[in-house]
C-alpha cells in the first residue's frame, strides 16, 4: 500500500513552491485534488512554451486530480467550502492578501472543519516588514543568501541554476503536512503551517554559513568550482560547453586511486604533490598535469575510469545527458508517462525507493479533468446539478 494512502489534499497552489510540495506528497500515495479556475488554470500551465499542458506544469503536477471553480462567485466559493470536510489538508501559495480577498483563510476553513491541516506558502511570511512583498523563487534565493557564495571570487553574484527557491521550499512544506498529518493522527487536531521561500531557503545554506560566515560577523565567499587542483573542474574533450568533470579527493587512498587511473603513478612521488598540503600550494602545476589526461578523453569516459577507481566524481550532466543517462535509465528513473492532451511523453521520476509503498508515476490532469468525478463521489451531486453548475460559469 503506498505510504500516505487515505490522505487526502486539496491543492490551491500555482507555479512551483506549492504544486512540488503537493506533488511529492501524491508520489507517495496521497490523492492530491487540485482546484483551478475555469478557462485559465494555474499560470504554470503556460509556463515557457506558451501553451496548454507546458514541460513546465507536467513536470511539477503528476499524479494529481483537477478540478475548476469560479472560487470568486458565491456558488463556488461554497461549493469548495462543502469539499474541505472530506479533506485532510488543504495548500495555498497565492501572492499576498489572495486568499485573505476569497475569505478562504485558517479560520473559515477550520469553521467547517476543524481537524482541518492548513498549509501555505508565503515568499516572506505572513509577518515581519516583507511580509506584504511578492517572491518568486530567484527572488527567494537572493533573499537567502544563495547568490551571494555563487559564481567565483572576482565575479558579481549568480543566480544557482536549480530552482530550489521553490522546490526546495515544496519539499520542505510536505515534510510538514506529513508531520503535521502524523499528529493529527495522534491527537485529532488540526493546524496551521507556514513556510517562508526566504527563511526555507537557509537551509540550503546552512553548510556555507558554518564554515564561511563566524555566525554572521563576516561574509562567506563565493563558492566557485573548488581549490587547488583536487576540488575542481577539468576540462574533457571534445570541449563543448559542458564537456567537464569533476573530482573531489580527501584522502590519500584516492589520490593514489586518480593518479593509477590516469597512468600517472609518478605523481605519487613527486616531492611537490607529496602530501595533501604540498599538493594544495602546487596547485596550478597538478592541475596541468591531471588536464592533460582529461582533455583526451570525453567526461564519461573520464568518470568511469576515475569512478572506477574510487575517486568521487562525476561528469558535468547537461539536461540531455540525464535522459539519456544508461544509470538513470536502468534503474527506471527515467519514465514514459501518457498524456490525453499531449500523447506519450518523458518524465523523470521520483527520487523515493520505498520498499513497502510503490507508487505508479501518472501525467498531470487536464484542466478540469475531474470536476464532475470530484464533486460526485464528494458532494454526491448528479448530473443535473453538475450541468446547472456548469450552465452558471461556477465549474467547468
Amino acid at each position: 500500500m503506498p505510504a500516505l494512502s487515505g490522505m487526502r489534499i486539496l491543492d490551491m497552489t500555482q507555479y512551483e513552491a506549492g504544486p512540488s510540495a503537493t506533488q511529492a506528497l501524491a508520489w507517495l500515495g496521497a490523492d492530491v485534488v487540485k482546484v483551478e479556475r475555469p478557462g485559465r488554470g494555474d499560470p504554470g500551465r503556460t509556463v515557457g512554451s506558451g501553451a496548454d499542458e507546458s514541460d513546465y506544469f507536467l513536470n511539477w503536477n503528476s499524479n494529481k486530480r483537477s478540478i475548476a471553480l469560479h472560487l470568486d462567485r458565491p456558488a463556488g466559493r461554497q461549493l469548495l467550502l462543502e469539499l474541505v470536510p472530506h479533506y485532510d489538508v488543504f495548500v495555498e501559495n497565492y501572492g499576498p492578501g489572495v486568499i485573505e480577498k476569497l475569505d478562504l483563510d485558517y479560520d473559515v476553513m477550520k469553521g467547517v472543519h476543524p481537524g482541518i491541516i492548513y498549509a501555505r506558502v508565503k515568499g516572506f511570511g505572513t509577518s515581519g516588514p516583507y511580509a506584504g512583498y511578492k517572491c518568486y523563487d530567484m527572488v527567494a534565493q537572493a533573499a537567502s543568501g544563495a547568490f551571494s557564495v555563487t559564481g567565483t571570487p572576482d565575479s558579481e553574484p549568480i543566480c544557482p541554476g536549480p530552482t530550489i527557491g521553490d522546490a526546495g521550499t515544496g519539499v520542505e512544506l510536505a515534510l510538514a503536512i506529513s508531520a503535521a498529518y502524523v499528529q493529527r493522527l495522534r491527537t485529532g487536531e488540526g493546524q496551521l503551517i507556514e513556510l517562508s521561500m526566504q527563511e526555507a531557503m537557509t537551509y540550503f545554506m546552512r553548510t556555507r554559513i558554518a564554515t564561511g560566515a563566524d555566525q554572521g560577523r563576516r561574509v562567506a565567499p563565493r563558492n566557485s568550482n573548488g581549490t587547488g587542483a583536487i576540488m575542481r573542474l577539468y576540462p574533457c574533450k571534445p570541449g563543448g560547453s559542458n564537456d567537464y568533470v569533476y573530482m573531489l579527493i580527501v584522502s590519500t587512498r584516492m589520490w593514489e586511486g586518480l593518479c593509477g587511473a590516469i597512468g600517472r603513478e609518478d605523481l605519487t612521488r613527486d616531492p611537490r604533490f607529496e602530501n595533501g598540503r604540498g599538493r594544495i600550494e602546487n596547485g596550478d602545476a597538478l592541475y596541468e598535469e591531471i588536464a592533460k589526461w582529461t582533455r583526451e578523453h570525453t567526461k564519461h569516459e573520464a568518470m568511469k575510469a576515475l569512478g572506477e577507481a574510487g575517486v568521487p566524481c562525476s561528469a558535468v550532466f547537461d539536461t540531455r545527458d540525464l535522459f539519456a543517462d544508461p544509470h538513470l535509465q536502468a534503474r527506471g528513473f527515467v519514465q514514459s508517462v501518457e498524456h490525453s492532451g499531449r500523447g506519450r511523453f518523458q518524465l523523470l521520476g521520483s527520487p523515493w525507493r520505498m520498499s513497502g509503498s510503490d507508487v505508479k508515476l501518472r501525467a498531470a490532469p487536464l484542466l478540469g479533468e475531474d470536476t464532475e468525478g470530484v464533486l460526485g463521489e464528494d458532494l454526491g451531486l448528479d448530473a443535473a446539478q453538475l450541468e446547472a453548475l456548469r450552465e452558471a460559469g461556477v465549474i467547468s
